[in-house]
């Protein structure tokens, strides 16, 4: 007879939270994935069993869920929601961005919120885990209306922030503009000045680099890997998918590491590079998506070394880096496939879960390394966390101190999941990360005793 649920301590957690949480199949995705790594080692230790750390662990501290109503430029009045997921303070104030874009979802929010938990403890830096958004989408709105949207999120968001409390970031539809609107409202109401957003503009007490340090710490992450296993970044060609802040920046730091970036998208399609892309092509291509609906296909149309695939995804380029760098869940089973037979050395996430759990299998069955993001992405809020211990401490850093500092976390990151996740010979990234994290997290909440 096949074994019950009962018989597999993993099914059996997996059915009562997919009870607990139904149709949110993005939050199943993320807890299974930690959960399969990390039920070996929980199981070994009784005191967490019996203080059901794991099952706390997957549950939010709270959800916060709200209307935001504003006006269109012609007076039409609009209604939105928003959402704070609140999900683990063990290790500090909650830390994590607020997304506007139509696919935000309170499942999406609470699969982020949870990554984010994971993530924060990565850095070593004393921040905890959430996430929060909107389904508003900025695109096509005019500066006003995204000023009267953000103002309008924040006379209620306000009532549950603060430096030592909550300390939202920018994420997806939420940039130095968003934020800006954002903290001038929270000031104005609050009537005072706090560290109390991270992802401001320099001016208004944001931190250097902060807008690339994603992109360039998912590439110095994968440079460790690389150089782990006895190779180098140099020479390698690296498919990245994407176009925003995060992909663009990768592939300025690739570049600059001697990397060949072979493919930038988007939803319509690929521009492919088949001589590596140059810092010309960056410049021209971030010029395009800086205007009102520039596409990649605009910025490839007629360019000499560069060939544009509509309705094509990066990874169908062979390369030895994949980096997808755009929304989860990006790169499905078959992508896995045809990059395997192309050569792959390296999955290196720049955005939040984009493999499928198929594409993830197939790339750890075949011993190929796999740097999940709540790793290889940490470098945004680990920059984040700088900002907030500088406007903590009434001081700014240099471009160059700030960078100094995100290399170093990255390479502790990664020594993390060395430790943890390597056997054999080999290591397991994801394995790694989720121990690494998993520990420190949960042996946090054991000591709170029952909270």
């Amino acid at each position: 007879m096949p074994p019950s649920d009962a018989d597999n301590p993993l099914e059996c957690f997996m059915a009562g939270l997919r009870k607990r949480n139904p149709g949110e199949d993005a939050f199943h995705q993320a807890v299974e994935e930690v959960a399969r790594d990390v039920m070996p080692w929980y199981l070994e230790h009784d005191e967490l069993r019996q203080a059901q750390v794991l099952e706390r662990l997957t549950e939010p501290d709270r959800i916060i869920s709200f209307r935001v109503t504003w006006e269109t430029d012609s007076g039409e009045v609009r209604s939105d929601r928003a959402w704070r997921v609140q999900f683990s303070n063990t290790l500090g104030p909650y830390k994590g961005g607020l997304r506007f874009d139509k696919s935000v979802t309170q499942g999406v929010l609470k699969f982020l919120g949870f990554e984010q938990v994971f993530k924060n403890a990565l850095t070593g830096l004393p921040m905890g885990g959430a996430k929060g958004g909107s389904n508003f989408n900025p695109r096509g709105k005019s500066d006003r209306e995204v000023m009267r949207f953000c103002k309008s999120l924040m006379t209620e968001l306000r009532r549950h922030i603060g430096e030592h409390v909550d300390v939202p970031a920018g994420d997806i539809g939420v940039g130095r503009r968003e934020i800006g609107y954002l903290f001038g409202e929270y000031v104005r109401l609050e009537n005072r000045w706090g560290g109390v957003l991270t992802g401001k503009d320099e001016h208004n007490g944001g931190s250097a680099i902060r807008t690339e340090a994603t992109g360039y710490g998912c590439v110095y992450f994968a440079a460790e890997v690389l150089q782990h296993a006895g190779g180098s970044i140099e020479g390698k060609r690296v498919a990245i998918s994407g176009a925003g802040n995060v992909a663009s920046f990768a592939a300025e730091k690739a570049i600059q590491m001697g990397a060949r970036v072979v493919t930038m998208s988007d939803s319509d399609g690929v521009a492919v590079f088949d001589d590596g892309m140059t810092e010309e092509h960056l410049a021209d291509l971030r010029e395009v998506k800086n205007k009102e609906n520039g596409r990649v296909s605009d910025f490839a149309e007629g360019r000499s070394g560069v060939e544009y695939r509509g309705g094509e995804k990066p990874w169908r380029v062979a390369c030895d880096v994949a980096m997808p760098c755009a929304t989860q869940n990006e790169l499905d089973d078959d992508d896995a496939q045809r990059l395997l037979e192309g050569g792959l050395a390296l999955v290196c996430e720049g955005s939040n879960m984009p493999l499928t759990a198929g594409a993830a299998r197939h790339v750890r069955d075949a011993r190929v390394p796999h740097a999940p993001g709540k790793a290889s992405n940490a470098g945004g809020v680990a920059v984040s966390g700088l900002e907030m211990t500088q406007n903590a401490m009434r001081l700014s850093w240099s471009r160059e101190e700030v960078d100094e500092r995100l290399r170093k976390i990255m390479r502790e990151i990664h020594g993390q999941c060395v430790a943890e996740g390597e056997h054999e010979g080999r290591v397991d990234y994801v394995r790694g990360a989720n121990l690494a994290a998993f520990k420190k997290v949960a042996q946090s909440t054991l000591e709170r005793g029952v909270v």
